[in-house]
């Protein structure tokens, strides 16, 4: 009987996140720099105290943690070893550090123990030499949880600490960690793990397992993953027990809602042709087979920037992301204009926005492709312009034809549009007769800029019907008088002559002129008896604008 408890207790099982965790630096996969910078430190022994380590979640940082613990101290197999890049694991030192019961290895979450008083602790203990190990290691997960008073409180020993002292950091938020303790830290910066790296790894832990995986399958783990080991290792032990030792693309699909590349870039195709009826059954159908709509369209991202890669610079692209679908993506490529490529990015990118928050996330994603396949075969701004260019060119400046369903009212207006104008005499249009009329010309034809540096940079000298002689302030711009003469002359049908003066100073400008009528109405309010009473009594008030109210006559 005690033989069979004993088996049952061996057999338990264990997740692959957990069983296939690294126990070495060797084992880490997809951080080069951080295990070399490290190796080398221990075997040249210049150790930091303190280290910081950054990423998104399961690409390793509580894992390199416990191995640094394990490395600095592990004692080897005959008890006599120093701090290795290699730790032995069977020491009692290795076993302790991975069953996580060494008194001088201490984990905190920083998550549920975010006040003073939980650093007070560690201070408290980090006098005192370490029980039996050579180090005492403090790791800290989620340090970015911490209030403002623990990491103040924390910050004087992590300057200083002593000798036997290490501290190990990890967080997923960086910049939410104080400058001042980062600066006392050594950052390390875990990268995404490759889509390559994590199919090879993925790939050989199902060879342990004696489970049958497809390749497809593999590549669908690894960009599920999104960068991370331990989601793919959560997705690959899900699919694992849903296949019963087999795994399949179709069910990793069906799992975390994908869908072929292939019925991608049948969608892809139908939206650039137009074809609305055929893309939204299409959708429907991958939708009604568990498809997620959010993650449709992050794949015709995918294909819209594979398609633009592959124009702008064809060598530089990696054929694993389509293998075995290059022809096709060439072709569709060589059919795709640059322009229409970057529109449908555009529209992909605000589309994918608007799901993410709007109720139905499926609606959301159908009306973008609506409006994908509607504008797919309009033409860009660049090729309008082109167009209108040519029809000029050839004598035909009639009105291009857009295909839009017409009122009557609207036809009757653009007949009354098109009438020819009869030439008006320019005697019969009314011209400026002060350099105030000038200004008041370009605020009427919305010219706001110009119209503000005349009031604000011009100095009138001298005016006549056809010529203005001014003096410019220096910022003024450069060609103000050339821009200016340039629109009054096609406004008013005459030859205007604008000449800036350096000689001579000329009037005060139109703003000059307005803010000393303003200050001479603010003098004259302030002598009313009854504005005099109010500053009296409001102590530090003052006339700010004068405005006169109109009286209304019954």
């Amino acid at each position: 009987m005690a033989d069979i408890i004993q088996d049952s207790n061996s057999s338990k099982y264990s997740v692959l996140a957990r069983k296939y965790r690294p126990a070495t630096f060797s084992e880490i996969i997809g951080q080069e720099a951080l295990v070399r910078t490290v190796t080398n430190a221990i075997t040249t022994g210049k150790l930091a105290h303190a280290y910081m380590l950054t990423g998104v979640r399961g690409v390793g940082k509580t894992t390199t943690a416990r191995i640094i613990a394990k490395a600095l101290n592990c004692v080897g197999a005959d008890g006599k070893g120093e701090p290795t890049v290699n730790p032995c694991g069977v020491c009692e030192y290795c076993k302790a550090i991975t069953e996580d019961r060494l008194m001088d290895v201490q984990e905190m979450d920083a998550a549920s123990r975010t006040g003073v008083d939980d650093i007070r602790e560690i201070l408290e203990g980090v006098r005192y030499r370490p029980a039996s190990a050579r180090f005492k290691i403090y790791v800290i997960d989620e340090v970015h949880m911490l209030s403002k008073n623990a990491f103040n409180a924390l910050l004087k020993t992590l300057e200083e600490p002593p000798e036997h002292v290490k501290f190990i950091f990890a967080t997923t938020e960086i910049r939410k960690v104080p400058v001042t303790v980062l600066s006392r830290c050594q950052r390390f910066d875990l990268r995404r793990v490759s889509m390559e790296t994590l199919t090879k790894h993925y790939g050989s832990i199902a060879a342990k397992e004696n489970v049958h995986i497809e390749e497809k399958a593999l590549h669908l783990i690894a960009k599920a993953a999104d960068g991370s080991v331990r989601d793919g290792l959560s997705v690959l032990d899900q699919a694992i027990v849903h296949g019963k030792g087999t795994v399949t693309a179709k069910q990793i699909r069906e799992m975390v809602g994908l869908v072929d590349r292939t019925v991608t870039l049948d969608l892809f195709d139908y939206l650039m042709s137009g074809n609305i009826k055929e893309a939204l059954e299409l959708f429907s159908e991958q939708y009604v087979l568990g498809a997620n709509p959010l993650v449709v369209v992050q794949d015709l991202m995918e294909i819209t920037h594979w398609l633009t890669r592959m124009k702008a610079a064809p060598f530089t692209i990696s054929d694993s992301k389509i293998a075995g679908m290059e022809k096709r993506c060439s072709e569709m490529s060589k059919k795709l204009s640059m322009a229409i490529l970057a529109r449908t990015w555009q529209m992909l990118l605000k589309g994918l926005r608007e799901a993410q928050f709007a109720p139905s996330s499926l609606q959301a994603v159908e009306m973008l492709l609506i409006r994908i396949s509607y504008v797919a075969d309009l033409p860009t701004p660049e090729d309008t312009i082109k167009k209108i260019q040519k029809d000029a060119k050839n004598g035909n400046i009639s009105t291009p034809v857009v295909n839009s369903i017409e009122t009557k009212q609207e036809k009757a207006q653009e007949t009354v549009v098109a009438k020819p104008e009869t030439p008006q005499s320019p005697l019969k249009k009314k011209l400026p007769e002060s350099f105030e009329e000038v200004v008041a010309l370009f605020d009427e034809k919305k010219e706001v800029l110009i119209a503000n540096q005349l009031k604000e940079a011009v100095h009138l000298i001298r005016f006549e019907q056809g010529m203005i002689e001014i003096s410019l302030e220096p910022f003024a711009d450069k060609d103000l008088a050339l821009k200016t003469a340039k629109m009054l002359s096609e406004w008013t049908n005459i030859k205007w002559n604008i000449y800036v003066s350096s000689s001579s100073k000329g009037e005060t400008t139109l703003k000059e002129q307005a803010d000393s009528i303003a200050s001479q109405k603010r003098e004259d309010a302030t002598e009313n008896p009854i504005v005099k009473n109010v500053l009296e009594t409001f102590n530090g008030s003052c006339v700010t604008d004068v405005k006169t109210l109109e009286q209304k006559t019954e």
